[in-house]
């Protein structure tokens, strides 16, 4: 399975990080199937994959869509990238509770439903790579991003329950935590709470959650972390974490740390 050439299944490969790696693994000769959310998106990724002379295969394929999902199920690939997810900021104790609910069915639910598929065919190859395109927020917790971090701990959960539980089936299972890049993702993010957060009457101060939004001006090159996304799927072997950049790494391990040094 693991030579220099390998059929790749991506999801979230309409934008951002999902839909560099998505065309960088392609430049590098892997066979992409690359799953968006819209119809619009397939468009404006065949026609961008076409101008830069790539053949690669584009399909709609919401993942919170059950008929979207299933189509999972015909296609022959050797390493899957659940990459879609979604996000939103925003106090924790006053966020909706259906917005949170939201992000726990793209990130956490269907991303499950979609690795017991690829799940199902790897084991019965006896060889397969599942990696989830977690983030650093699924190993640190940043006040007014709760719940996208809380969804992000839950896929790492997910992750090293199942490298623990196909390793003997010849299946491998990984994790990839970018830290914050300027791919829109994030600015997006924080401004979904704008739809019901309201100063006059939510008790969180707007200027505490700025605090939050200064990470906005400090987010890394997206080509960089697309670059390593495509070093580790393409790698035969590489550690079942990645988390980059540097500064990322050394920040998540400095925070998992202090965790154990804090009071109430």
């Amino acid at each position: 399975m693991f030579g220099s050439k390998k059929t790749i299944f991506i999801t979230g490969a309409g934008s951002g990080l999902g839909k560099g790696t998505a065309l960088g693994l392609a430049h590098k000769g892997h066979q992409v199937i690359a799953s968006v959310e819209t119809i619009s998106q397939v468009t404006s990724l065949r026609e961008e994959a076409k101008a830069q002379g790539l053949d690669m295969e584009v399909i709609k394929l919401d993942v919170n869509n059950p008929l979207d999902r299933s189509q999972l199920e015909k296609y022959d690939f050797d390493v899957y990238v659940a990459n879609a997810g979604i996000g939103e900021g925003g106090p924790l104790a006053e966020i909706p509770v259906e917005n949170v609910r939201r992000i726990f069915d793209t990130n956490v639910f269907s991303s499950l439903e979609m690795a017991q598929i690829v799940a199902r065919k790897f084991v019965a190859k006896k060889k397969g790579k599942i990696i989830f395109v977690s983030s650093i927020a699924g190993l640190s917790v940043t006040p007014y991003l709760g719940a996208y971090c809380a969804s992000k701990h839950a896929v790492e959960a997910m992750a090293q329950a199942l490298k623990g539980e196909l390793a003997e089936f010849g299946v491998q299972v990984a994790t990839i935590n970018p830290g914050p890049y300027k791919t829109g993702f994030n600015d997006m993010m924080f401004e979904e709470k704008e739809k019901w957060y309201d100063e006059s009457t939510n008790f969180t101060k707007r200027s505490d959650i700025a605090k939050s939004e200064l990470m906005l001006a400090s987010q890394f090159d997206p080509q960089d972390m697309i670059d390593k996304m495509v070093e580790v799927i393409e790698a035969k072997h590489h550690p079942f974490r990645t988390v980059h950049p540097a500064p990322s790494e050394a920040q998540v391990k400095a925070y998992e740390a202090k965790v154990w040094e804090e009071t109430i």
